[in-house]
């Protein structure tokens, strides 16, 4: 009897931790992965997201995990050697194979969307763009993962995108489960603004109070967590930080009657006193945002001298934007419809790196426009050795375009986009929100997820009414073994009577 109690014992109290660990252990983790590779105008990033496979109201929980920065010049860089734009992408999608494990390999997608620098090298040399795109494709397939394809996407995607990847990451579309990582960034509005500036090209995007019916070209609509939304957008090709630079460097070679009379040397304030480059007239009139003004010189070199002046910068500037003529309510430049600025806006890529280097992102207190300018100011007019000195460990190039591009982005910002200093300190400078960085490629994954069908969540091994069931069997088992144990060994007294 000791035996058979002792063994139905040990048996119930197994068959309840069992049935209790099996139950309540953690559910395995169903992550999906996916690739997208940014091939701007000035160089190419891969972003890897994951994202649960069980969907939210019909799009993804997408999260970024890592970035990769592709060593070398933007896809559209390698035009005169078109077979070695796809093997510059190699070691970055071998970091991708370590990153995500080997047995999901096959079934992450890959996506490559190339932005304003083949946009121009398309407008440029189709048949170049065409090859630079075949070897980009080429490597892509050969990689363990799953291809889904390589394309120029649009200005209007670019930037429609990059609204979506701010919105996402702010916590405006009330996606469930997720918090806002940015409690200082809270728009008047439902949702913020998108500020995007490239190389070659730069976006703005919102949702407008008020909408104009005559261009419906810059509308884009939206479903996402359940909501529809409804767009403003426009990409100005020509006019990102470094395509801007050679309008300007075209319009002042043009206007210039020093070169007449001097020779070729341009004195420019948008450069430090001290600066000097030389520059090929080929290179300065080769791209389409500049081979319209081009003419023939007597010379086949610029050699430019700075001069640190941050207001004459602004004029000269200020004449790349044409405002003449405005054919609706109301316009930005170049004629192009603009609604109402409404809410907060996130400006990102350059315009963040620009401003940060410059030291004007600070977020728990947004400078105001006069004092941005001001600091501008006092940076261009700081002589090159000096800056060179204090920045040594900075490219020259990049160091040397800071004031140009400090003064530029002020004036898209002013003189393009009309905010003023009432409203500039709804811009706010961002980089990173959270673990993602802040541009268009989540907001592409994002609305990506869409088309990857959902799958069912993993589940307990039992349901919760077995679980009930077995739980409160094993433990009437093991009661009533321990009652009757205690029932054989502590005889009632009534019982002991009855048996004497």
């Amino acid at each position: 009897i000791l035996l058979i109690l002792g063994f139905l014992s040990t048996l119930a109290v197994i068959a309840l931790i069992a049935v209790a660990v099996t139950q309540n252990k953690p559910l395995p983790k169903n992550i999906k992965y996916g690739i997208v590779l940014d091939a701007g105008s000035s160089h190419t990033n891969l972003y890897i997201y994951e994202w649960p496979a069980e969907k939210e109201n019909d799009t993804g929980v997408v999260q970024q995990v890592e970035v990769c920065k592709v060593e070398g010049p933007g896809i559209s860089g390698y035009s005169h050697a078109t077979e070695e734009a796809g093997p510059s992408l190699t070691q970055c999608l071998r970091q991708a194979e370590e990153v995500i494990p080997s047995k999901q390999h096959q079934e992450t997608p890959v996506y490559l969307g190339a932005t304003a620098g083949m946009r121009l090298l398309s407008l440029e040399n189709k048949n170049a763009a065409d090859k630079v795109l075949s070897s980009v494709e080429k490597t892509l397939r050969s990689a363990p993962f799953n291809f889904q394809g390589a394309r120029i996407i649009s200005g209007q995607e670019e930037g429609a995108y990059g609204w979506i990847t701010i919105n996402y990451l702010l916590g405006n579309f009330k996606q469930s489960g997720w918090t806002k990582l940015l409690h200082s960034l809270k728009s008047i509005s439902e949702t913020s603004g998108a500020l995007d500036l490239g190389g070659a090209s730069t976006q703005i995007t919102f949702v407008p109070n008020e909408l104009s019916s005559g261009s419906p070209e810059n509308l884009l609509y939206f479903r996402l967590y359940g909501k529809d939304y409804r767009v403003y957008t426009h990409s100005f090709l020509c006019y990102g930080k470094d395509q801007a630079l050679q309008q300007k460097l075209a319009r002042d070679l043009q206007a210039s009657t020093s070169i007449c009379n001097f020779g070729n040397n341009l004195l420019d304030p948008c450069f430090h006193k001290g600066y000097q480059r030389t520059i090929n007239i080929t290179d300065l009139f080769k791209t389409p945002c500049t081979s319209a003004k081009k003419k023939q010189f007597a010379f086949g070199q610029l050699y430019l001298e700075g001069e640190g002046d941050y207001q004459m910068c602004r004029r000269n500037i200020q004449t790349l934007f044409n405002k003449t003529s405005c054919p609706y309510s109301s316009c930005s430049f170049n004629g192009i419809y603009l609604p109402p600025l409404q809410g907060d806006f996130g400006a990102f890529s350059a315009f963040y790196f620009v401003m940060n280097f410059l030291n004007l992102t600070n977020e728990q207190s947004p400078v105001a426009l006069d004092k941005v300018a001001s600091a501008i100011q006092s940076f261009c007019a700081r002589p090159w050795h000096e800056v060179k000195t204090a920045y040594h460990q900075i490219k020259e190039k990049y160091l040397s375009e800071y004031c140009f591009s400090g003064a530029y982005i002020v004036s898209l910002l002013e003189n393009g986009y009309e905010f003023t200093e009432k409203n500039w300190q709804t811009i706010h400078f961002l980089g990173k929100i959270g673990s993602s960085d802040a541009g268009w490629t989540l907001g592409y994954m994002l609305n990506l997820t869409n088309m990857i069908p959902a799958e069912e969540p993993a589940l307990p091994p039992l349901s919760h009414g077995s679980y009930v069931g077995l739980m409160v069997l094993c433990s009437l088992v093991l009661v009533s073994v321990i009652l009757f144990a205690w029932l054989l060994f502590h005889k009632p007294k009534c019982l002991q009577k009855g048996i004497v």
